[in-house]
């Protein structure tokens, strides 16, 4: 690169990387000022869950009727940036926002990740267009977007930048795409908490063990559980997403009958603890021992409300299986119940979706750093033993390198039409 292209690449990043933190970081503190709302909402005016099935059919057929291509949510974003074919319509913003908002409202059990970062993608890839950006310097906005939508809605901008690059380059990071992914990220996430003044959870764990040679033994148990518990998380959710299309035709129909089910469940248990965000259940689990079958309460009813056609994201009910599950194994692994629900928090998530590096340093970024050995084990551990799946179907897995621990050997997989090539 000459010095005249070294000028073009920082003038030109360092603009778009301002403006797409600015529209991504803005678009976060709206949406969360508005899940705020919905869930105090809910949570006092509990008899609103009746409705969820009227609130199903509003966003199934509201997607039906003007979604086009926005209904693959997240996968949109990866498909765009694996083939580059046709703009992310401008669209996808408002419809995802209503679809989350209307989700939480009602009471289906949801995330915010996948709202922001498809919000943050979609506001970005507007400014293709404008400044005429060819089909490599798209997949760095796109990269941008989702950035600037990670780091602003959890309020961690060094997650959120790695997070982006690792989801959507999975081993094939690129240099170019380094400083307008970190960029955008810092703008995003000062422009949310500090602009807006939108507060983030703030978890603790109290106590974190010497780096003895038993207690970092005692990771590994832990971290293939973690594994297996995002692998279960990702193939329900597709079971239950390709259950729905099978055997109901009528996509406005889905959320109707999901709704229905997820309405009785809630009325049947008499709680409310499995459904929206899960946020409180979270802090308690670095707190006090939990029941110990929170973590599959948790994944049955996300998978079920994702799979049926609600919106929403699937990252924070991950934390929320990650460290009711961490919590619950503090009953057979001697190590400190909060590091047990820390470690889960981040090694679900990252087995789920295959991100161990920008997972680890999440943990550290909400943790703090002196527990980052120990997230770092959990992290990887639970992205190997997770097998290839994950919870976004679009995602380039063809080079994952997983253990099958019944076969006892370390695989590089890649699929056929991969070698052939």
């Amino acid at each position: 690169m000459n010095s005249t292209s070294i000028f073009r690449y920082a003038w030109l990043w360092i603009v778009l990387s301002l403006l797409v933190g600015l529209l991504s970081g803005s678009a976060s503190a709206v949406f969360l000022i508005a899940l705020n709302w919905a869930t105090a909402y809910r949570e006092s005016h509990v008899w609103i869950i009746a409705f969820l099935p009227i609130a199903g059919f509003v966003i199934g057929w509201t997607y039906y009727r003007f979604g086009e291509n926005s209904v693959k949510g997240n996968n949109l974003l990866l498909d765009e940036l694996y083939k580059s074919e046709k703009p992310i319509p401008l669209r996808m913003t408002p419809l995802v926002l209503f679809g989350t908002i209307f989700t939480h409202l009602f009471g289906g059990s949801a995330g915010r990740e996948g709202t922001a970062i498809q919000m943050g993608g979609s506001l970005a890839d507007q400014l293709t267009i404008y400044f005429n950006l060819n089909e490599e310097d798209r997949r760095i906005i796109l990269i941008a977007g989702v950035a600037g939508g990670f780091a602003s809605v959890f309020g961690t901008p060094l997650a959120g930048a790695l997070f982006a690059l690792e989801w959507m380059l999975h081993r094939e990071i690129r240099w170019k795409s380094l400083f307008p992914a970190f960029l955008t990220a810092f703008v995003a996430h000062w422009v949310c908490a500090f602009l807006f003044g939108v507060p983030h959870t703030h978890y603790v764990i109290d106590l974190v063990p010497a780096h003895t040679f038993i207690n970092l033994l005692w990771v590994i148990p832990a971290g293939i559980a973690f594994g297996f518990s995002g692998r279960l998380f990702a193939q329900s959710t597709h079971y239950f997403s390709h259950q729905f299309s099978k055997f109901i035709s009528y996509p406005p129909l889905r959320p109707v009958i999901g709704g229905l089910l997820i309405a009785g469940f809630v009325y049947f248990s008499d709680s409310t603890t499995y459904i929206g965000l899960g946020v409180p259940r979270i802090v308690e689990a670095f707190e006090t021992p939990l029941p110990w079958y929170d973590w599959l309460a948790k994944t049955g009813l996300t998978s079920f409300t994702l799979g049926a056609g609600f919106k929403g994201g699937e990252v924070t009910p991950l934390f929320f299986t990650g460290a009711t599950l961490g919590n619950a194994l503090s009953a057979w692994i001697p190590l400190p119940l909060a590091l047990l629900a820390g470690m889960g928090f981040v090694g679900v998530f990252s087995g789920a979706t295959n991100t161990p590096m920008a997972c680890t340093v999440m943990g550290m970024e909400l943790f703090g750093y002196e527990s980052g050995i120990f997230l770092g084990l959990a992290c990887l551990l639970a992205y190997l033993f997770s097998g290839k799946s994950s919870v976004y179907s679009s995602q380039n897995l063809d080079h994952k390198f997983h253990l099958y621990p019944a076969e006892g050997i370390f695989n590089f997989s890649r699929n056929k039409s991969q070698k052939d090539k």
